[in-house]
C-alpha cells in the first residue's frame, strides 16, 4: 500500500490496489496500469564515499551477512579475550561469568556449528578454495544440520562432503581423493556423505566436465599450452563419441593430457599423470587404449616419433 501522504485512489478505474515503485519512483495502479502519480525520491546514501576508510567510517551498518559464521555474523559476543588486560578483579569474574552464561544458552546447533565451520575453513584453506565455493559449503552444512542429517555421521565427513559438493556445483575441480588428504576422511565414507547430503537436500549436480580438471594437471606436469589446447580438443571429441560417458571425469581427462603429450614430443609417463590426477595407471592405460581405437591418434604420434628420430 502506498505511504501515508500519496494518492489513495486511481483516477482511471478508481482501485485503491495501488503500489509504489521505488526504483523508478512511480505510484502505479495493480488493477489497470496507470502511473498515478510519479515521486522521484532518492532512497540512495546521503553521503558521498571517497575511499573505502571514510565510507566504514560513515556507513551505518556492518559487515554482510555469511554462513561461514556459526551465528551468521549478526551474533552478540560478551567481550574479547584482549579485554581482560583493562579490567580489575572484580570485573574479570563478572567477565568470565558473563562468557559462560553466553555459551551455557547457545544451542547444541550452535555449538556444532562453531566446530563444523572451524574445520571447514582449515580444508578449505588447505584446498585453497575461493570464498564463494566457501560460503556456499558452509550454507549446505549449516541446511545439512538444521534438517538433523549429521545425527549418525561425523562431523568431519559431512564438512568434506558440503565442501565437495560445493566445489562440483562452482566448477572448482577438485577430487575426492583431495578432500581425503585435506580432511583425513576416506574417500568412499566422503562420497556416500555427499550423496546422502545432496539428495536429502534436493541439490541438482551436473555431473562433472573432464576439461575443468586439464588445466590444473598439465600445470603440474609442467606441460605447454599446445598440449594442453590439443588435450582439450581430444575431450572434446570423445564426447562426441560417448567415450566419457559412465567414466570418470579424472581418468579421462588426464588420458587425454597423456596423448597430446606424445602428440607433442613431451614425454611423461603413465606413473606421473596418473599420481597428478590421483588415478591409478591401469586407467590411464585403458582410457588411453580407448582413445587411440576410437578416435583414431596412433597416426599423429607415430608421426611425432619419427620427426623426433630425424631430428636426432
Amino acid at each position: 500500500m502506498p505511504q501515508s501522504g500519496y494518492v489513495k485512489k486511481c483516477p482511471e478505474c478508481g482501485s485503491i490496489n495501488l503500489f509504489l515503485n521505488r526504483e523508478k519512483g512511480e505510484i502505479i495502479c495493480k488493477d489497470c496500469g496507470l502511473v498515478v502519480e510519479e515521486k522521484m525520491v532518492d532512497f540512495s546514501q546521503e553521503w558521498r564515499e571517497f575511499d573505502s576508510e571514510d565510507g566504514e567510517s560513515r556507513r551505518r551498518t556492518g559487515a554482510p551477512m555469511t554462513y561461514t559464521q556459526y551465528d551468521q555474523g549478526l551474533g552478540t559476543e560478551v567481550g574479547r579475550k584482549a579485554d581482560l588486560y583493562t579490567l580489575d578483579n572484580k570485573d574479570r569474574n563478572k567477565f568470565f561469568r558473563l562468557r559462560k552464561w553466553q555459551y551455557r544458552i547457545s544451542t547444541a546447533i550452535e555449538r556444532n556449528l562453531k566446530l563444523a565451520l572451524a574445520e571447514l575453513k582449515r580444508v578449505s584453506s588447505y584446498l585453497k578454495l575461493p570464498k564463494s565455493v566457501e560460503e556456499e559449503a558452509a550454507r549446505i552444512y549449516t541446511l545439512a544440520v538444521q534438517r538433523g542429517l549429521v545425527r549418525g555421521r561425523s562431523m568431519e565427513s559431512v564438512v568434506a562432503g558440503a565442501l565437495y559438493a560445493a566445489c562440483r556445483r562452482h566448477d572448482v575441480p577438485r577430487t575426492l581423493d583431495e578432500l581425503s588428504e585435506a580432511s583425513g576422511i576416506e574417500k568412499k565414507e566422503i562420497g556416500r556423505t555427499y550423496r546422502f547430503v545432496t539428495r536429502e537436500l534436493g541439490i541438482t549436480i551436473l555431473p562433472s566436465n573432464p576439461a575443468d580438471y586439464i588445466a590444473r594437471f598439465s600445470s603440474a606436469l609442467k606441460l605447454t599450452a599446445e598440449t594442453q589446447s590439443r588435450s582439450i580438443e581430444i575431450l572434446e571429441s570423445a564426447h562426441k563419441a560417448e567415450l566419457t560417458s559412465g567414466r570418470g571425469p579424472t581418468g579421462i581427462a588426464a588420458a587425454a593430457l597423456y596423448v597430446s603429450a606424445l602428440i607433442h614430443g613431451e614425454k611423461r609417463t603413465q606413473r606421473e599423470v596418473a599420481d597428478v590426477a590421483g588415478v591409478t595407471e591401469v586407467t590411464i592405460r585403458n582410457r588411453y587404449k580407448e582413445l587411440l581405437d576410437k578416435l583414431k591418434l596412433e597416426k599423429e604420434i607415430k608421426k611425432t616419433k619419427k620427426k623426433r628420430k630425424s631430428e636426432e
